[in-house]
């Protein structure tokens, strides 16, 4: 009964009609906007329409100003066929420390993702590697702000051309890029008679996970599968999270817009074991795929990818964080978006269809009454890890079994064939 009337309700909206509520629920939903507050809205080029809308729905909601920084591949690509060799060493800081600066001072932040997952795919490995470590040492003071949570942020996605080509590569491009607009509508689950709603209905679901998990106080979780045998340890008072959460400005924000993930702190020097990607990873216009990692101590100590190795070298010697763990995340396989499907090469969506790990910086949010009053030594002997990155890649699918690992070292099962066992 209900898909039927969600499939009725879909069917009466037109394209700008749910272009509008994907906005609404990115404002109201995703970032939580209050009255007064400025946002700071990061887009491609080809995303313009969605940027609009939301900048609508931002001050329909009440925002003092809306500032837009669109990104265009054209450009980027311009800088690796002509730009001079010491040039990728360089990263636009004054903007960041701006960004950071907003931030400090209240300014929400939403980003449009819908990058071309294979852009750099072509170009010298080296100097993306420079060009990203430039840009993430730039970036680090507002990814900081960020990963703490100290302000409302969310990511939503947009339809783009070269993206829907490599989702659909054997549609007509326009066909390509419809398809790949409806799967962004129902995974942010905008097709209902409410939307608002219905994101109200599932955060409840996904507390009711995160509940559970901080119950146990599990000590360490277990994957096993093909290819895979990982004692993730948890960093001590970890909290997990998930769906919906208090920023540290006080506004609860969805961070994710789409989220199917309960997520927390993995101690740093506590992983030990082998564990192979279920999916690709699509970093700053790279792809990598067939991730293969072994870890020792809470280091990974082997490394390899059928392809995109050289760029996965590079990101694990960004530094001393960056071939460590900063984040643990499970979700079903079972999720609308592993439902689809698809294959997204897209890590906000492909996060979301499975369980998975995070090189780099951990989210401080996750620590006991939200991590509020740590500092980076508290953060940092609870084994909390810190870098320059934070990157995403997949580890669950149906063939793999989770156990959480009491204190005692009883295993209690969590997930089984990649499935909630409750």
């Amino acid at each position: 009964m209900t898909v039927a009337v969600r499939g009725a309700e879909t069917a009466a909206l037109n394209f700008s009609e749910r272009l509008d509520r994907l906005a609404e629920v990115a404002v109201k939903v995703g970032l939580g906007l209050q009255p007064g507050q400025e946002l700071i809205l990061t887009a491609p080029l080809e995303s313009v329409a969605l940027a609009r809308a939301i900048t609508e729905q931002a001050y329909k909601a009440g925002a003092s100003l809306v500032t837009t920084l669109y990104g265009d591949d054209a450009a980027t690509l311009a800088r690796f066929s002509h730009a001079r060799e010491e040039a990728f060493d360089t990263a636009a800081g004054w903007l960041f420390n701006g960004m950071a600066d907003a931030y400090r001072n209240g300014a929400a932040r939403l980003a449009i993702s819908g990058d071309d997952p294979s852009l750099l795919a072509g170009q010298d490995p080296d100097k993306v590697a420079r060009a990203n470590r430039a840009r993430s040492k730039a970036y680090l003071p507002a990814l900081e702000l960020i990963a703490g949570f100290s302000t409302n942020w969310t990511i939503v996605s947009a339809a783009t051309t070269p993206w829907a080509r490599t989702v659909f590569p054997d549609l007509p491009e326009a066909e390509a890029i419809a398809r790949l607009w409806d799967a962004i509508f129902a995974a942010s689950r905008v097709d209902g008679l409410d939307p608002v709603a219905d994101w109200q209905a599932h955060n409840a679901a996904l507390r009711h996970r995160t509940e559970w998990l901080n119950g146990h106080r599990f000590a360490a979780l277990r994957f096993r599968g093909p290819g895979t045998d990982l004692t993730v340890g948890l960093a001590d008072d970890h909290e997990w999270c998930g769906g919906a959460t208090r920023a540290k400005n006080g506004i609860v924000c969805n961070a994710n817009i789409p989220t199917e993930e309960v997520f927390t702190t993995p101690h740093k020097a506590r992983v030990e074991g082998h564990v192979s990607s279920t999916k690709p990873l699509s970093y700053q216009g790279t792809l990598i795929d067939g991730i293969r990692v072994t870890f020792k101590e809470g280091r990974i100590v082997e490394a390899s990818a059928r392809t995109g190795n050289d760029v996965l070298a590079r990101v694990l010697e960004t530094d001393e964080g960056a071939a460590r763990l900063g984040e643990v995340a499970l979700v079903p396989a079972s999720s609308a978006i592993s439902a689809s499907g698809l294959l997204f090469y897209n890590t906000l969506y492909d996060e979301n269809a499975a369980s998975h790990i995070a090189l780099g910086q951990a989210y401080s949010k996750c620590f006991l009454n939200g991590g509020e009053g740590l500092s980076e030594e508290d953060l940092a002997s609870r084994g909390a890890n810190r870098s320059l990155i934070h990157i995403d890649w997949m580890i669950g699918s149906a063939e793999i079994d989770v156990d959480g690992i009491a204190p005692d070292g009883r295993a209690v099962p969590v997930m089984r064939a990649g499935e909630w066992i409750s």
